[in-house]
């Protein structure tokens, strides 16, 4: 789990042992864990909530916290494999992981994939190896893998899910990237 700034990494308390690190320690915790054999890791933000907004724009910016930790840690251990989740989560108000209809509150499938196939994109620019849909809309695995491909990316693999949903993992990794208590789960 990866956050801005420079200072101390956060206590995670839902996943007792786990960090919420910034991206200098991100990169010395993989240095050090990849010369432990470790050939790869996951990383999911947790940005600040004044960068929240209904549609999660910041998952677009080019300068995202998700694609600044890439590009750091691809350049200090360019052995090692990067995996991000692709999700909207972590960048909307409400902590849903698609996007919601303005006018109907309900969950916008198409416009959501949308973002997910420009999401992936954005990962696979700053260097990432697997891209991990995690959001369960219809048709984002199709979308995805045209959007990679259609820009040069089809070595960057789409990675599954599915034994997330159900661990006990997943109520403490949505307070790990603090969408919890906004989807009031």
């Amino acid at each position: 789990f990866v956050i801005d700034g420079e200072g101390e990494s956060e206590v995670i308390e839902s996943m007792p042992g786990q960090l919420r690190r910034t991206i200098p320690q991100l990169v010395e915790y993989a240095k050090r864990i990849y010369g432990l054999g470790v050939p790869a890791v996951a990383i999911f933000p947790k940005i600040n909530d004044s960068l929240k907004t209904e549609d999660g724009r910041d998952a677009l910016h080019p300068d995202t916290l998700v694609l600044r930790a890439i590009r750091a840690l691809k350049s200090a251990v360019p052995e090692l494999a990067v995996i991000t989740d692709l999700a909207l989560d972590p960048y909307t108000v409400h902590g849903h992981d698609g996007l919601l209809d303005p006018a109907t509150g309900d969950l916008d499938n198409d416009a959501t994939v949308e973002v997910l196939a420009e999401m992936a994109v954005l990962a696979a620019e700053a260097g990432v190896d697997f891209v991990a849909p995690s959001d369960m809309m219809d048709g984002r695995i199709g979308a995805i893998r045209e959007a990679l491909d259609g820009n040069d990316f089809e070595k960057t693999a789409i990675m599954a899910y599915s034994a997330k949903y159900a661990s006990a993992f997943y109520g403490p990794f949505r307070d790990a990237v603090g969408s919890a208590s906004s989807a009031g789960t």
